[in-house]
């Protein structure tokens, strides 16, 4: 199973030169991707110019956005973004896709909320032919840069419905779990894989899911703090649970191993580069 890391990009008051770090230091160790989270309505790094930053920063790891709010863009300009960073990275984007759940984030994005599954399959379609180089939209040419491959950017979907298991089958090259217990991902995992083979599908589907951490001592407080700020107060029982500390996410991480993903990302709750030496000690 490889393990990849997520940078700070959500935790408060975190400066562009920590990030930058971030990125080089997980390189450095050995971490196979560097991944996003997404937020509209709070005062986080926008996921696609981070990881353009940090694809500047290093050489070799994987670039992720885990997940990006898909409905909350403009699919044009989405597209756009992803398969410039594709270009600019030498191809190491996956785009990492989900409808969301929270209409703050729609609110202030001024797109609609309830229609929001609707028009991701809209918008898949849309990216898609963008990036086979068809003039859509609206456009008399071809909106994008084309992917390296290409192609198309490698598409991950997000989610725990009917829906997103048919949208994996039709555009993604797998399935990433936001935020679920092993428990939970193993058999939706399976549902997965079954509809996969079902459509015809060459291979087997990624399976990826993320799981927070903090690694060092005295930083329990700090990272329950930074949850409930980024989540709201009612996730409290959740940000308590978090795996903290070298055996409590060592066994998280053979969990997931054992629940048959085959990449765990693991997101950081407070931004001390020594979090990624530690984790790295504890799990690579």
């Amino acid at each position: 199973m490889d393990i990849g890391i997520g940078l700070p990009n959500t935790v408060p008051g975190v400066e562009g030169r920590v990030m930058l770090g971030w990125a080089r230091r997980a390189e450095e160790r050995g971490f196979s991707t560097l991944a996003t989270l997404d937020r509209v309505a709070y005062p986080s790094y926008d996921s696609l110019p981070t990881l353009a930053a940090a694809a500047a920063a290093t050489d070799r790891i994987g670039l992720m956005t885990n997940i990006l709010l898909a409905p909350t863009r403009n699919a044009i300009l989405l597209a756009k973004a992803a398969a410039s960073v594709d270009q600019l990275s030498g191809g190491r984007l996956t785009l990492g896709l989900g409808v969301g759940g929270r209409q703050d984030d729609f609110v202030a994005s001024e797109r609609r909320f309830e229609d929001r599954g609707r028009r991701f399959d809209e918008d898949l379609e849309l990216m898609h032919g963008a990036w086979r180089g068809e003039s859509v939209g609206g456009c008399p040419r071809p909106p994008t840069p084309r992917p390296t491959n290409g192609r198309a950017v490698p598409v991950m979907i997000g989610g725990l419905s009917d829906r997103a298991v048919e949208r994996v089958a039709r555009w993604g090259i797998g399935w990433t779990a936001g935020g679920g217990s092993p428990d939970q991902v193993g058999p939706f995992a399976e549902r997965v894989r079954a509809e996969w083979r079902e459509a015809g599908r060459d291979g087997e589907p990624k399976i990826a899911a993320l799981a927070y951490f903090s690694m060092g001592r005295g930083t329990e407080e700090r990272s329950i703090e930074n949850l409930l700020d980024y989540y709201g107060p009612d996730a409290r029982p959740f940000a308590e649970a978090v795996p903290r500390g070298r055996d409590e996410v060592r066994r998280t991480v053979e969990r997931f191993r054992t629940a048959g993903v085959g990449e765990v990302i693991l997101f950081p709750t407070v931004p001390e580069l020594s979090e990624v030496d530690l984790l790295a000690d504890a799990v690579l």
